[in-house]
């Protein structure tokens, strides 16, 4: 362990109680900050978390020519400036940081005609290829040259195209939409992925006068505009679905009782439908979701799929549910599968769970025991603390850059549920 870092330090305290707010989406505020790059002048986001990524993505967007201005206590606001002095260059240094440095590929493309790419960082749970982006922007016109280790795309103009995925995938979706918006002639976009991520970028595109259809769907249909056409707007990001589960998964831990405000259960069904069948009570709330956790849950079975299904980033909070739940889960990994490593972490807490390939049987125990972890990205390090919160003793996480990079103050909203918890 790094003597110099810091790290998180959990206690066991009982059941959690109270109210606890979840911020805007990481998942959503990355793409809607890339997608400034279509527009000149003053662009303003709300409810914008306060995250690491958000200042790694404010410092990428800073070197290609946009600035930004960040208020976290001040409603979350994020203003971004567009002065129309664009350099299509993403530099390594900054792209190595944050998977999310991609989705200035399609905007660049799109109104510059030329982008120059360093492949993109991030977690590492596996190989996350860019080829299904590369080749929905080859069919609207793109060409492509891998040069010392960068992405050189080229397009005068990008024409309408019809494009099926094979599979539907959020980035891509992503970086074909916000490409289309300038298109000349019409994109349509089927088996594109429906993440409510996915409908608040293209409410914050048509509010800046993009013509989008099927916002939501797994079709959409663009009609490109004019590139001098769209207009800065100000817009909500909308809460962080994968945070309100995580506050779930601490009230579900405790066997407590919490309310989590701005959750929004129409972007949650098959996860809290799942909740429901391990004994979690989850009543609809007009400001969020009220949930009261049994004394112990009961073990379920669950495959990761595509949205509406349950996302690969709730899984390592539900596995750790299910480390102290009654009974055997079984565990399917269908989008990563690197995206077991931290097992091994919760091994060290003492939770019984063998994995192989794409499968983890978890069997639960009565009580887990706190140990030294390391966090290996960010959902995993959220995990990890929560099962700090199951674990007789002290569980010291450390990585706690990862979770930074996706939590907004993770530790003080807990502590104010009731939790033991702290920084040093």
């Amino acid at each position: 362990m790094d003597s110099g870092a810091e790290v998180i330090v959990v206690r066991h305290a009982g059941p959690l109680r109270g109210e606890v707010t979840v911020p805007g989406a990481k998942n959503s505020v990355l793409k809607l900050m890339a997608a400034t790059l279509l527009t000149d002048g003053v662009t303003t986001l709300t409810n914008v978390p306060d995250i690491a990524d958000v200042a790694i993505m404010g410092d990428l967007l800073a070197a290609i020519g946009v600035g930004w201005d960040w208020h976290p206590t001040d409603r979350g606001t994020l203003v971004l400036t567009n002065g129309g002095q664009i350099t299509p260059v993403a530099p390594y240094e900054l792209v190595e940081r944050i998977r999310a440095s991609i989705n200035v590929l399609g905007p660049l493309l799109t109104r510059c005609g030329t982008v120059t790419l360093s492949l993109p960082g991030g977690d590492d749970f596996g190989s996350r290829p860019i080829d299904m982006h590369l080749a929905g922007l080859e069919a609207m016109g793109a060409t492509f040259e891998l040069r010392k280790g960068d992405v050189v795309a080229r397009a005068e103009r990008l024409h309408g195209a019809n494009i099926t995925f094979e599979f539907p995938s959020v980035g891509a979706t992503e970086n074909i939409l916000t490409a289309a918006v300038f298109a000349k002639g019409t994109t349509v976009i089927d088996n594109a992925a429906r993440e409510p991520e996915i409908s608040d970028l293209c409410n914050y595109l048509v509010a800046m006068g993009a013509d989008i259809e099927g916002g939501g769907s797994s079709t959409l249909v663009i009609h490109g505009v004019e590139r001098d056409s769209l207009r800065p707007v100000t817009h909500e990001v909308v809460p962080d679905r994968i945070q309100a589960a995580t506050y779930i998964a601490a009230a579900a831990v405790t066997g407590g009782e919490v309310v989590v405000i701005n959750a929004r259960p129409e972007h949650m069904e098959m996860p809290l439908r799942r909740f429901a069948e391990m004994g979690l009570t989850i009543t609809p709330q007009t400001n969020g979701i009220a949930v009261w956790a049994p004394e112990r849950m009961r073990s379920i079975d669950f495959a990761t799929l595509p949205y509406p299904g349950i996302a690969t980033d709730y899984k390592p909070l539900i596995v750790t549910m299910l480390s102290i739940a009654s009974g055997v889960g079984i565990v399917t990994e269908n989008l990563y599968p690197g995206r077991f490593r931290y097992v091994e972490e919760l091994l060290r807490l003492g939770a019984d769970i063998s994995t192989d390939g794409h499968h983890a049987v978890v069997r639960g125990v009565a009580q887990l025991s706190g140990a030294p972890v390391r966090a290996p990205d960010i959902r995993a390090g959220a995990a990890l603390v929560i099962a700090g919160l199951a674990a007789e003793g002290e569980t010291v996480i450390s990585g706690v850059d990862h979770i930074d990079r996706g939590y907004d103050d993770l530790v003080g909203r807990l502590a104010r549920l009731g939790a033991d918890i702290s920084r040093r």
